[in-house]
């Protein structure tokens, strides 16, 4: 009870505090200005990544294009009249803006937020155009948006009109052609060289003549609009929409000529879509998440294409996108924590090191107040307010700079700092204080001193088993679970505990060289004094007793190597992802150039890379069938792999003059199959389920299906982990042809080959999904983190190093004076100071690469850095040994400017000092 009535608040003694600020301004504001610089960059990083988060999400949707469109599909209602015949449905306008209605109402208040006002589209079949020399189609077409259909100016002629003005109507089935109204674009009028009046002679699939005829001749009020997007024939011909060589011509419905469209066509031909594009600008990673999973929710609860009834029918890519955007990012935010982690830790070391030398400055100080009777409490409290009021002041400017350069700042990241800066200081001045007035003295009895020596070793002992044990456990829990967070709804992209342990895995792994050369350097230094020893060197005696005196100091060793290896792993990484890009360019394309054609031009493909391959600059030219989510079966499961059906020997030769990993398992594709009736065929899968040994079936539409059977490893194509490619030749005997619709080419003229190939296709050129990749959001923003961090973490270890040097100046100076009563030269206390400061530097310089290259090794894979490249697999650790090697001599530098330095700040020292009694 006494014990709690004597207890005080601690008596803070102004003056000294000012005092010690005013003396040790310098090393304070040092002290600052790494809290503020590391602050800015931890509280700016994260807002900043976020913001990259955001855009990575948009710009992934754009990338998407019309696959990331809602779609939702549904049938007619059936129009049988009571006669036998076909009624004519004047509503059937409204109809449409009915079923617009409800499947807007279907999506639910935040997808209709995230996505654009929706258009519907009715589309007829696409008829043959008789007459004439060229060949040409037509299609009329019906667009409605909740304001109507896009706006337009007729310069010619009136809209369209209905067919009849009564309300019932009903026409035989067999009747004579029904007419129905269309109007033209200003460009397909005179392309047709047809006005108002005029009737189009058009013919469907079966020869049977239609009477469609032109109201009128209009011209768009903008050309812009989305909802052109959706027909973009009712704006001008469309060559190659249909084959090479065939051009497209499309009308325009209106409300009142649209029940007429429907009676000019057989029943099930008329089809309708509301079509709901994504606003991207409306799309935040936060709202990721739901978005997909409400899009799954209606795909799902869709009716199947067989139903022939009005259900809705959805259809979207809109999630897969969203996910793999959510994907992506996630990666994106654990491996700057990883960067981060290791840039805090490195600074709270520094600041370790900094609050040691100003200890090491303070002690004559902080020992004279104690003696004079200051408790160890008062002491510390004048220290932690000093400390704390520099430590958040620091903080405080460095979130201030964070919000200026950054849409938002994370303060998390910047608590690790400004606390290690505010106890730094305090701890280490207690601890000199208590040394100070401590009266315990050093035992006589040699098994004491003994019992004392092992206690210590026995403590760092287990600091360094706790550090090793939690390194082996971080990298089994990065090899075993990764860092992407579990997938959750309400995820929000913030560091949960799981993730804690594997994000550290590199920094714990740079401590634990760190403690490595901490063990073998003393030994090291012992064994180089005793090899000097027996030389007649005198420097070299003094310069290896004086490090093998400094050998054992903890801290600045920790400091120099956690920095390098860090350094050097963020280099590896940058240098890892750069390289990454451009083979997952090559993975992604698969050639210099890719043509992907249109279904309605499939039939001109060979011809097609004929064409190309006669071009000049063209290599190599390869055409194949590639059919995503092809539909295979093994014994009992149903799977949807990326079906290749391709000349094996041709897309060989492709792959040897590529970058892409040669396959040579495609020469059993032109072997005969291991059973009678097998087609070899190459297998990969992500999964495990598709394997060399696996018999599969690819079924076919009125025929059995024909048996395949798995020979080998299948190379990966567009970048997709589920494949399985055959050869043309062999699936051909076996009874189905390929139709090839992927054309791949190579050489420096690929790009200008593809430049007109007059038919309806997708060209994708590697050097542009380079360069999208490149400047992608995400992969961007990390690129600059990890050369930022490699260089903040470069800058931490001259730092360092030169806190260290700056420790054990005083020390090391006076030793070296007073050796100079004994006929040492100026310039060999320099030498014997090199041969002091020198070494552990050269073991951190030759090691500290190594330990990054070695860290690079273990943790680049389970990173998932494919995410951001590319690439089908991991991408193998780069070592840029360039930069590696100005990191080495970066640290040599400094420590050889250091020692000049010294020299010519010692020089003013008066030996009477150094020698006076007491010093």
């Amino acid at each position: 009870m006494n014990r709690w009535l004597t207890r005080r608040w601690p008596a803070l003694h102004w003056p000294s505090i000012r005092g010690r600020g005013r003396t040790d301004a310098g090393p304070l504001l040092l002290t600052a200005v790494v809290i503020a610089a590391v602050t800015l960059l931890a509280g700016a990083v994260p807002a900043l990544l976020r913001a990259a988060a955001d855009d990575a999400v948009q710009d992934t949707v754009r990338r998407a294009g019309h696959d990331s469109n809602v779609l939702v599909h549904a049938n007619w209602e059936r129009d049988d009249g009571p006669t036998g015949g076909r009624v004519r449905m004047p509503r059937l306008a409204e109809e449409l803006d009915d079923f617009r209605a409800q499947a807007t109402y279907a999506l639910g208040p935040d997808l209709d937020a995230a996505l654009l006002p929706p258009v519907a589209a009715v589309n007829g079949p696409v008829l043959n155009i008789t007459g004439g020399s060229l060949p040409r189609t037509f299609q009329f077409t019906y667009l409605a948006g909740d304001r109507g259909g896009p706006d337009v100016t007729w310069i010619a002629g009136s809209p369209p009109g209905p067919t009849v003005s009564d309300e019932y109507v009903e026409t035989p089935y067999d009747g004579p052609p029904w007419p129905v109204q269309v109007g033209l674009s200003e460009e397909d009028a005179t392309a047709l060289d047809l006005g108002p009046g005029d009737r189009i002679p058009v013919r469907d699939g079966q020869g049977r003549d239609k009477d469609i005829r032109v109201s009128g001749i209009y011209r768009p009020a903008d050309s812009a609009d989305p909802a052109w997007l959706l027909a973009p024939a009712l704006l001008r011909p469309v060559a190659g929409a249909d084959g090479v060589g065939i051009t497209r011509f499309a009308g325009l419905l209106s409300r009142e000529s649209l029940p007429d469209a429907r009676l000019a066509i057989d029943e099930d031909q008329l089809r309708r879509t509301v079509h709901f594009a994504p606003a991207p600008d409306a799309l935040s990673w936060d709202a990721t998440a739901a978005l997909a999973s409400q899009v799954v929710k209606l795909k799902a609860a869709s009716g199947s294409s067989s139903d022939r009834g009005q259900t809705l029918k959805w259809e979207s890519q809109l999630d897969t996108a969203l996910r793999d955007a959510r994907t992506r990012n996630s990666a994106a935010f654990a491996l700057a924590a990883v960067l981060l982690t290791g840039v805090l830790t490195a600074t709270a070391l520094v600041l370790l090191l900094a609050a040691d030398l100003l200890v090491r400055r303070r002690t004559p100080v902080l020992s004279a107040a104690r003696q004079r009777g200051a408790a160890l409490p008062d002491l510390g409290a004048e220290l932690i307010i000093e400390s704390t009021v520099v430590s958040l002041s620091a903080a405080a400017v460095g979130l201030a700079l964070a919000r200026a350069a950054a849409p938002g700042v994370s303060w998390t990241w910047a608590v690790p700092v400004a606390l290690a800066g505010a106890v730094a200081g305090p701890a280490f001045g207690t601890l000199a204080a208590a040394r100070a007035s401590r009266d315990r003295r050093q035992p006589a009895n040699p098994a004491a001193r003994r019992w004392i020596r092992a206690t210590g070793q026995l403590r760092r002992a287990a600091v360094e088993a706790a550090v090793l044990i939690a390194a082996v456990a971080a990298f089994v829990t990065l090899h075993q679970r990764g860092l992407l967070p579990v997938a959750s709804d309400g995820d929000t992209a913030e560091l949960t505990g799981d993730l804690i342990l594997p994000i550290s895995a590199l920094t714990l792994g740079a401590l634990v060289g760190a403690l490595v050369l901490l063990r073998l350097l003393p030994l090291g230094a012992r064994f180089a004094l005793r090899g000097a020893l027996r030389s007649r060197r005198p420097l070299a005696v003094f310069g290896a007793a004086q490090a093998a005196t400094t050998a054992g100091r903890a801290l600045p060793l920790l400091v120099l190597v956690s920095t390098t290896a860090l350094a050097s792993f963020a280099l590896i990484l940058g240098t890892t992802v750069t390289r990454g890009l451009d083979d997952g360019a090559w993975s992604t394309v698969g050639a210099d150039a890719r043509l992907d054609v249109g279904a309605d031009a499939e039939a001109a493909t060979p011809a097609l890379a004929e064409r190309i391959a006669a071009a000049p600059g063209v290599g190599q030219v390869v055409v194949a069938q590639v059919t995503d989510s092809a539909r295979v079966f093994t014994e009992s499961t149903l799977l949807t792999p990326r079906l290749v059906i391709v000349d094996a020997a041709a897309f060989q030769r492709l792959l040897a003059t590529t970058p892409l990993p040669d396959a040579p398992a495609l020469a059993r594709l032109t072997a005969p199959g291991p059973g009678a009736g097998d087609v070899p065929a190459l297998v990969r899968s992500s999964d495990g389920n598709l394997r060399t040994g696996t018999q599969l079936q690819l079924p076919r539409d009125g025929a059995p299906a024909i048996r395949l059977a798995a020979v080998g490893t299948a190379p990966s194509v567009g970048g997709v982990d589920d494949v399985v490619i055959v050869d043309a030749e062999a699936l051909a005997d076996a009874g189905l042809p390929a139709v090839p619709n992927t054309v791949w080419v190579t050489g420096p003229g690929a790009s200008r080959a593809m430049s007109n190939t007059g038919v309806a296709a997708d060209v994708v050129l590697r050097t542009d999904v380079l360069r999208a990749q490149r400047v992608a959001p995400l992969t961007a923003g990390l690129l600059r983190l990890a050369w930022t961090a490699a260089a903040v973490l470069l800058a931490l270890g001259l730092l360092g190093l030169t806190l260290a040097a700056a420790a054990g100046a005083s020390e090391r100076w006076r030793t070296l004076t007073r050796l100079r009563t004994l006929g040492l030269r100026p310039r060999d206390a320099r030498w014997v100071a090199a041969g002091e400061l020198l070494p552990p530097v050269v073991v951190v310089a030759v090691c500290g690469p190594l330990l990054g290259a070695l860290l690079a090794r273990l943790a680049l894979g389970p990173l998932d850095l494919r995410l951001l490249t590319g690439q089908a697999t991991e991408p193998a650790a780069v070592l840029p040994w360039w930069l590696l090697g100005l990191v080495s001599v970066a640290l040599l530098a400094a420590a050889a400017a250091v020692i000049p330095v010294e020299s010519a700040l010692r020089r003013r020292d008066r030996l009477s000092e150094v020698l006076r009694a007491g010093e």
